[in-house]
C-alpha cells in the first residue's frame, strides 16, 4: 500500500506535492493508472488512481472514498511533559500516534527539564505516523502549556494522574470505563511536586497507578496510551 497525506483534498482530482510527487514516481516507480491511497487526517480514506505521473505535479483522481475510516468510540487526549532528551519525547508521539491517540498537549511543570519544542518537526513525526500505521485521523498537537493553565480549563472528560509518590492510588486499568473520553497527565523525569499533585486534587483528578514499575515518562505515555485502547478494544 503506498499511502500519502493530503490534508488539503478537495474534489475528484487532487496534486501531490513536489516531495510527494518525487516519492511516488521517481522512488516507487509509480505510473499513470497506478492506484495509491491518500489520507486526510480527518477521517478519509481514498483510494487514487494516477492520472499523470509527473514528478514535480502528479495528479490523481479519487475513485473510491471511505469516511470515518478507523474512527473509535471514544477521545484520548495526554497532557504529557517533554522530556529533557527530546528524542525520546518524539519517540513517545511515534508510538502513541501509532497505537491511537487523538490528542497531546506538551506541558511545563515544575520539575520540567525542558521547556521548548519545535513544534514542526513534531507534527512531521506525527504525520509519518499516521502513515506508518494506516490511520486516517491525525491527532493534534498542542502548544506548550503551562500545567497550572491546563488543569483550570473546563472540559467534560474524565481525568487522570499518574505520578509516584507513595499513596493510594488506583490502577489505571481498574478505573477506568470503556468507551469515556479522557484526559491522562504524565508528568516529567523529576515526576509532579506535591504542589501539582495536591492541586490536581482540588480540581478532582483521580490519581492513579500505571503499574508497580517506575517509568520514563515518554514509557508512561505510551503504557497509558495503550491501556486505554486495550480496554476499548
Amino acid at each position: 500500500m503506498h499511502l500519502f497525506y493530503t490534508p488539503d483534498l478537495n474534489g475528484n482530482l487532487y496534486t501531490l506535492n513536489e516531495i510527494e510527487s518525487k516519492h511516488c514516481v521517481r522512488v516507487l516507480r509509480l505510473n499513470t493508472n497506478d492506484q495509491i491511497q491518500l489520507i486526510d487526517g480527518k477521517g478519509g480514506f481514498f483510494t487514487a488512481k494516477i492520472i499523470d505521473s509527473n514528478p514535480k505535479k502528479c495528479i490523481v483522481e479519487i475513485i473510491d472514498t471511505k469516511t470515518e475510516f478507523g474512527k473509535r468510540n471514544n477521545y484520548l487526549h495526554i497532557a504529557i511533559a517533554p522530556t529533557k532528551n527530546i528524542d525520546r519525547f518524539e519517540w513517545f508521539l511515534e508510538k502513541a500516534t501509532e497505537i491511537g491517540i487523538d490528542e497531546i498537549t506538551p506541558i511545563i511543570c515544575e520539575h520540567s527539564e525542558r521547556k521548548t519544542i519545535k513544534p514542526e518537526r513534531l507534527e512531521k513525526i506525527i504525520t509519518s505516523a499516521i502513515k506508518q500505521s494506516i490511520k486516517a485521523y491525525k491527532p493534534k498537537l498542542n502548544n506548550l502549556t503551562k500545567y497550572k493553565d491546563f488543569i483550570n480549563q473546563n472540559t467534560d472528560c474524565v481525568k487522570y494522574i499518574a505520578h509516584c509518590e507513595e499513596n493510594k492510588k488506583i490502577l489505571l486499568k481498574n478505573c477506568y470505563t470503556k468507551g469515556e473520553n479522557v484526559i491522562i497527565l504524565i508528568g516529567p523525569e523529576g515526576d509532579f511536586s506535591s504542589e501539582e499533585i495536591e492541586l490536581a486534587k482540588q480540581k478532582m483528578i483521580t490519581e492513579i497507578s500505571l503499574g508497580e514499575s517506575r517509568l520514563r515518562t515518554e514509557t508512561a505515555g505510551v503504557v497509558a496510551c495503550h491501556t486505554i485502547n486495550l480496554i476499548n478494544d
